[in-house]
């Protein structure tokens, strides 16, 4: 006797989720494996960055900021108002392209630091394409 409220389904009729469920699976690994390879490309990048920017010592930054250039942390204001170095501004990287006027001369000399190294090096790249000449990259604020 058949279950009450059994539906009867004929066998034809389970394939197509079947197909469905194979084809949900095979999509799932494929996005599965671009967001691995991104995410990939995107480390790859940033260490490039990092590793193969040229960096001044702190001797050396300590030594052209005697001389008159301008110390540029390019941390969060949150960051700067936990700790940086003596006669610093703060102009973070993210704010960078809209208050390069504060910056004065594009041919003064700036050092720049941050945490680690990655936003320095980024700053410098784009103070550079928007024509200042004497920017310096000190890396990591520890350098000092």
């Amino acid at each position: 006797m058949a279950e009450p409220y059994a539906i009867a389904c004929p066998a034809a009729s389970t394939a197509a989720p079947l197909a469905l469920a194979a084809l949900g699976t095979i999509l799932g690994r494929m996005i599965s494996k671009i967001i691995l390879v991104v995410l990939a490309i995107i480390i790859v990048f940033v260490l490039y960055q990092r590793f193969t920017a040229v960096r001044i010592s702190g001797g050396e930054a300590r030594s052209l900021v005697s001389e008159g250039a301008m110390l540029v942390d390019v941390r969060s204001p949150g960051e700067f108002s936990g700790g940086h170095l003596e006669g610093a501004i703060s102009i973070p990287i993210q704010e960078l392209t809209g208050r390069t006027d504060e910056l004065g001369d594009k041919n003064g000399p700036i050092v720049l630091y941050c945490k680690s190294g990655a936003r320095s090096a980024m700053a410098k790249r784009l103070l550079e394409s928007q024509g200042f000449t004497q920017v310096h990259d000190m890396g990591s604020m520890r350098s000092w």
